[in-house]
């Protein structure tokens, strides 16, 4: 993991924001497959195909999608120097960009943790608001770095301490972001959702800060954007069909059995005494209920027997006068 990502880190350094981003679908199609392998499942083929039909569809079209992206994708490159990135980030364009997606933040954020707005596409438009900040200084800090190993010294700009600072919060901030949204949804659902979501915003910031598809003709621009949805269909079926195990919870709702309702206040749970036995609705405090409801019990008598007769019936049951 740690090699494939300085890969991806370097990568940017050497191609167009607006083309490394969607590659990571090629990641999506190797699980899929190195998944099916390793896992080593048993299924009868046609059960093996109904299951997995989809998976394959889905592969297919995000392949197709990615040779798409790659032979229309915009192929200018500047050298990234600390003039270029400083003039790029003073630019009208990007300053307006920037002041649209701090308030659309703000407002996601607010309606995040003030509202309860625990949707799916919030949380993720959170983290792929933050994720085209994180690519955008990714880009800068890389290629400054690479141009500083090259012999062209970079690091003297002050303009690379703010990139990375940049680039560190927000990947810290999108992680958290990813973190919560993992406890309430499915990870299919998250990677296949956050992939669009964040390839569209982080190439939306890239064609705004590096200027990715200025002189670009209109056909490649469209090839290039049907590449993208195509991809985005193939990791929707890639992750369509994996379901998320119900979790066990130790307790009944009373709200959900009918009649049961009258038994408690408001239809509250009844937590199970597991400090005793994990029996459901256990209640702690039984001192109100009659002794008649306690199960009768038949005393035992053992009789005295030898070592040569140990064969036989150890006990033996009384019989018991309605006076007993």
């Amino acid at each position: 993991m740690l090699l494939g990502e300085l890969g991806v880190f370097a990568s940017y350094a050497f191609a167009p924001l607006s083309l490394i981003v969607p590659l990571s679908a090629v990641s999506v199609i190797a699980s899929a497959i190195i998944g099916i392998i390793f896992i080593k499942e048993k299924w009868k083929p046609k059960d093996f195909l109904r299951r997995y039909v989809l998976s394959f569809v889905g592969c297919g079209l995000a392949i197709v999608g990615t040779y798409l992206l790659v032979t229309f994708a915009p192929n200018s490159h500047e050298k990234m120097t600390g003039e270029n990135i400083t003039k790029h980030l003073v630019s009208w364009p990007f300053l307006l960009y920037m002041l649209v997606e701090i308030i659309l933040f703000c407002l996601l954020l607010y309606f995040y943790k003030e509202r309860n707005a625990n949707n799916i596409v919030v949380i993720l438009l959170l983290v792929a608001l933050l994720g085209s900040m994180t690519v955008v200084t990714v880009k800068a800090v890389a290629g400054m770095l690479i141009l500083s190993i090259q012999g062209n010294l970079q690091l003297d700009y002050p303009i690379f301490y703010v990139m990375f600072v940049c680039m560190v919060a927000t990947a810290v901030y999108q992680a958290a972001f990813l973190g919560q949204a993992s406890q309430m949804y499915d990870s299919s659902l998250i990677a296949s959702v956050g992939y669009i979501l964040s390839t569209t915003v982080a190439i939306t910031a890239g064609a705004i800060f590096y200027l990715d598809f200025i002189g670009e003709d209109v056909l490649h621009v469209c090839m290039f954007a049907l590449g993208c949805l195509i991809a985005f269909l193939g990791v929707f079926l890639i992750t369509r069909h994996r379901k998320r195990a119900i979790p066990f919870e130790p307790y009944i709702s009373m709200d959900a059995m009918p009649g049961m309702q009258t038994m408690h206040d408001k239809g509250m749970t009844v937590q199970p005494d597991l400090k005793a036995s994990f029996s459901y609705g256990a209640l702690e405090n039984n001192d109100n209920i009659s002794e008649i409801y306690a199960p009768a019990t038949l005393p035992v008598m053992q009789e005295e027997h030898s070592s040569r007769s140990a064969s036989g019936v150890p006990y033996r049951v009384l019989e018991h006068t309605k006076k007993e």
